[in-house]
């Protein structure tokens, strides 16, 4: 008498695992223990192991096992990802309304859909006739870095579409790779207890554990997602971004369960106010909330604007505050030759991350704040990034502190300085300085402008300190033999280092424009 039959079980236990899955990641109600999930996985990886003829690229078993890569790869997104304008605080969120009403013509209240905004990676996955084909991280919006092997071994990510919903023929759906806290915790007590580098937040774990060139290094790090927009979307028909969420569920992809619907500015606010409120106690972080008008139709009427939708908007939140005390003030000499000082801080923990300096900006911020090295002040991170100084705590300022001024001469090549009348910055004058001429190399390969992958800062400061290189035209004139004679760089870097120069020669003219570093000049005006 035969057995049964191998390939139906196979069938049944992907079956079982994947609605497993869906019952822990998307509805958030498992039915049972990890153990039992374990076993199922177990005994599906040896009937496949038995019968490898019956192994597809959609099993559960196949999440990993893509060699390591040497580089990534890039995929286009058939639709841009384009980036959110900021609302910083509730008056411009009612402004962003009265414009959206203006817009689309009417006084009536306007439905929104309200979702937290993650402080996590985005990505895109591409499925085609419910399987999984591809992913790719935002990138530039236009091309992202092709991380399919990695996404694939993130578990709240079918493989294939639940089909007990029409299903569409082609699908892009955006979403936020992150770290909860708690597994970010775990993560780093782990890595510390093997002499590794910690991560300094949940986002740069999640950022740093999906770009890593081995995919079994990725699927071992916690990593979460939940999907919130789509690009392409075909084979089916929906009229919404709401009925759009809910579909998502239905095909089996996770969803914020705090996303809402909401009705007028009344309803941003409060849904503004009340995440707010519940920020500091939710298991993952987010730095604000993105609002989106419902209607699809009304969607298409608003349009875009050059980088960004015009019917949505991220409300980001106050800024977190500390204090601490200032050490010191450097001077820093960027690529303009743009003199700013920063205050060195007594590293103090803020908003997720050790802050240790924070911009001065200018001198007459210095006298309008009357900042001196010494002083207790109060810091924020402005928009969760930028760290600076709010105010100073005159009582607790010490005895005999003194007024900071800009040095008269440049803290790099002695150069004077100068400050044109009617300006803020001082400048070092001097177009000869290292540190402008790093500066200068240093945007002219950035990924935004030539995008000349390996030229870190510490090549760029080794060949500008030798004289290899003083202008950008300089380094197209590069050889193997002088990159591999700079410090910890082999024959192999080398090589590879002039393959990405002559790589970078075929590129927009926008790119070049921008990449030539013209004051005033930012990408959208290249």
């Amino acid at each position: 008498m035969d057995g049964p039959d191998p390939k139906a079980r196979i069938e049944a236990l992907r079956r079982q695992i994947d609605d497993h899955n869906y019952r822990y990641y998307v509805l958030d109600d498992p039915v049972i223990s990890d153990q039992e999930y374990d076993r199922l996985l177990r005994e599906l990886e040896r009937l496949e192991q038995a019968n490898p003829d019956l192994i597809t690229p959609d099993s559960p078993t196949q999440r990993v096992g893509a060699e390591p890569l040497k580089e990534f790869g890039t995929l286009e997104h058939a639709v841009p990802m384009l980036s959110l304008a900021n609302a910083m605080n509730e008056s411009e969120i009612r402004d962003f309304d009265e414009r959206i009403r203006k817009w689309l013509e009417t006084s009536d209240p306007v439905e929104y859909v309200a979702e937290p905004k993650l402080d996590g990676l985005g990505v895109e996955i591409t499925y085609e006739k419910g399987h999984f084909v591809s992913g790719s991280t935002r990138g530039d919006g236009i091309m992202g870095e092709d991380v399919t092997a990695n996404l694939r071994t993130i578990r709240a990510l079918p493989m294939r579409l639940r089909d007990e919903h029409p299903l569409p023929s082609v699908l892009d759906v955006r979403g936020e790779v992150f770290m909860r806290r708690t597994d970010f915790e775990t993560l780093n007590a782990e890595r510390e207890i093997r002499g590794e580098h910690l991560f300094a937040n949940p986002r740069n774990a999640a950022a740093g554990s999906l770009r890593q060139l081995d995919p079994a290094i990725t699927a071992a790090r916690p990593l979460s997602i939940y999907c919130y927009h789509a690009g392409r979307l075909e084979g089916v028909s929906l009229s919404n971004h709401w009925e759009f969420l809910q579909s998502l569920r239905r095909w089996g992809l996770p969803v914020n369960p705090l996303i809402r619907r909401v009705r007028g500015v009344e309803g941003l606010i409060q849904y503004y106010r009340d995440l707010e409120t519940r920020r500091d106690g939710l298991p993952y972080e987010i730095d604000g909330v993105v609002f989106k008008v419902n209607a699809w139709n009304a969607q298409e009427r608003l349009g875009v604007r050059s980088r960004s939708p015009r019917w949505a908007i991220a409300g980001k939140f106050k800024a977190r505050q500390v204090t601490t005390t200032i050490e010191d003030i450097e001077v820093q000499v960027g690529r303009t030759g743009a003199i700013t000082p920063v205050a060195i801080l007594k590293p103090v923990f803020l908003g997720g991350v050790t802050v240790s300096k924070a911009t001065l900006h200018n001198q007459d911020e210095i006298l309008r704040k009357d900042i001196r090295i010494g002083d207790t002040v109060l810091i924020e991170r402005a928009g969760d990034v930028i760290p600076k100084v709010v105010k100073v705590i005159p009582d607790k300022r010490p005895d005999n502190t003194k007024p900071y001024y800009l040095p008269d001469t440049c803290p790099v090549c002695r150069h004077p300085v100068h400050r044109p009348e009617g300006e803020a910055v001082t400048r070092c004058t001097n177009l000869s300085c290292p540190a402008q001429i790093k500066g200068r190399i240093e945007h002219f390969v950035s990924k935004n402008a030539m995008d000349v992958d390996g030229f870190g800062k510490k090549i760029i400061d080794q060949l500008v300190e030798k004289r290899a290189v003083q202008t950008v035209d300089d380094l197209y004139r590069l050889t193997r033999e002088d990159l591999a004679r700079q410090e910890r760089l082999g024959e192999k870097s080398a090589a590879n280092l002039v393959a990405a120069l002559d790589q970078s020669k075929s590129t927009t003219f926008a790119r070049f424009v921008y990449a030539l570093g013209i004051r005033n000049v930012g990408e959208h005006v290249a």
